[in-house]
């Protein structure tokens, strides 16, 4: 399949200061991604036609289809009419599993999250995470991370319209970035983009430019990453679900400033200390 554009230049009226001029302005791309396994749909995102491999990988994870990225043996995004269908081959002992999980589903697959298993997937417990692989993360950490995600985020730049999502190891800076117009797509490709690169999520710190909702706590817990750092705030919904997986959460990350919501002991001591 050829590339896909992810922007378009669209003509505009903009009104600047009292002055109101005809222009152009750059948008993102929005459409339709199909997730399919073994010739089926399981479902449906609005997306960026970007990083589509590392989508699957990522979403697949985050679903419970796969469990490591061995279990993927192959994906080809196909063009289907005005979207995409990524199919994805598995393994077969996780093609089975699929297919079981799918027979005890309620409502139509294609919809992401619906009927029965829509309230069980909002309160499904999340893993553990383990002790970060770097040790502490110091302020200055967070500040150099938020600042590398703007600075990488090419897209955004040209459209400011998308979301972010990066991986920060401390000693080796940002190391993967993926964008999005949704947020949990942002997040589910950079899991993907983690994956593929054979990194493990307790390595670094995942860090987003949305605010924190239950969903982006649970997504960053399934990758292992015991640090999860926003530039907006959590929902009280998503600082329980950081309690339960004894992550490190981290909100209002802006410049030196930031607010530490739950496990500040994997913060330097005198930023611990200081956290009620």
């Amino acid at each position: 399949m050829s590339a896909l554009k992810t922007t378009a230049t669209v003509p505009e009226i903009a009104s600047r200061n009292g002055v109101v001029r005809s222009g152009s302005r750059v948008v993102p791309e929005e459409m339709p991604i199909a997730f399919s396994y073994r010739g089926s749909t399981h479902a449906v995102m609005m997306a960026t036609p970007a990083d589509l491999e590392d989508f699957a990988f990522g979403f697949s994870l985050a679903e419970g289809i796969i469990v490591s990225p061995d279990d993927i043996i192959a994906v080809e995004p196909i063009e289907a009419g005005a979207g995409i269908d990524v199919q994805v081959t598995l393994r077969d002992v996780t093609a089975e599993a699929l297919t079981a999980r799918r027979r005890r589903m309620a409502g139509p697959v294609g919809c992401g999250l619906c009927g029965i298993e829509s309230i069980e997937q909002a309160s499904r417990p999340v893993p553990r995470v383990a002790a970060s692989g770097f040790g502490l993360i110091t302020p200055s950490d967070i500040e150099e991370a938020m600042a590398a995600l703007g600075r990488a985020q090419l897209l955004n730049r040209e459209t400011h319209a998308v979301h972010g999502a990066g991986f920060f190891v401390p000693g080796e800076g940002l190391i993967a970035l993926r964008e999005d117009v949704g947020r949990h797509n942002a997040l589910d490709k950079l899991i993907g983009a983690v994956l593929r690169a054979g990194r493990k999520g307790e390595e670094g710190a995942v860090v987003v430019t949305s605010r924190l909702s239950v969903e982006m706590v649970q997504k960053a817990a399934i990758l292992g990453a015991s640090v999860l750092v926003a530039i907006s705030a959590p929902t009280a919904l998503a600082i329980r679900t950081a309690e339960e997986a004894g992550m490190t959460m981290i909100g209002i990350a802006r410049g030196q400033d930031f607010e530490v919501f739950t496990g500040p002991e994997r913060i330097v001591a005198g930023v611990a200390s200081n956290v009620a």
